[in-house]
């Protein structure tokens, strides 16, 4: 079975490639399918923005399964922020750095029992003739006040994780899989699409 991502971003794909690999016989991107759609991502929720990309390129493409994600960093110091907006932190067309330099800036001075954080994942498996499944994964840290390793991207570098006493961005690959939210989000899928089949 194929199943196409609503993405380009190969880091977003990579990840879900090593998780998924095993259900669907092949797995592309919308560059690797030749699609060009950009979806606009004004829901409220990170739920909402995932079941918008997939229905929608569901619906664009033809393809049959079609599986969207929307993720993002939330720091309780800050409300919640960059949450939804963690992409475009420092505004539309902005990259890692400035999001990170903007998220750092912002809080200055906030002292360390105070810098709990979590990303957040949430999917959606948008399938014809099917409803759409949709599943949420997050994992805990602690927003560092430097950036630690070079591995990873967007927030990772500041994303501390407790139980392996490091940054996301010092993990391996298949480390921070094991243990990402976008990880927990797809197991969570898997767990749904697995009650389907019985």
């Amino acid at each position: 079975m194929k199943l196409l991502i609503a993405s380009n971003n190969a880091n977003k794909a990579r990840e879900i490639k090593q998780i998924l690999g095993t259900r669907y016989t092949e797995i592309v991107t919308l560059q690797d399918a030749g699609i060009d759609i950009d979806v606009v991502e004004d829901g409220l929720t990170f739920m909402e923005n995932a079941v918008k990309k997939a229905e929608t390129v569901l619906a664009f493409s033809g393809y049959n399964a079609v599986l969207a994600d929307d993720s993002g960093l939330c720091v309780d110091a800050l409300g919640g922020a960059p949450g939804i907006f963690s992409a475009r932190y420092a505004g539309e067309g902005h990259n890692d750095a400035d999001n990170n330099a903007k998220l750092i800036s912002d809080m200055a001075g906030v002292s360390d029992d105070r810098r709990s954080c979590r990303f957040v994942s949430a999917v959606a498996l948008a399938r014809k003739d099917r409803p759409t499944l949709c599943a949420e994964g997050h994992v805990e840290g602690r927003l560092l006040h430097e950036s630690r390793g070079s591995n990873g991207f967007g927030y990772d570098p500041y994303f501390y994780y407790e139980p392996f006493g490091a940054s996301f961005a010092e993990l391996s690959a298949e480390q921070k899989n094991a243990v990402s939210h976008r990880r927990r989000a797809l197991e969570n899928l898997n767990e749904r699409l697995k009650a389907e089949d019985a």
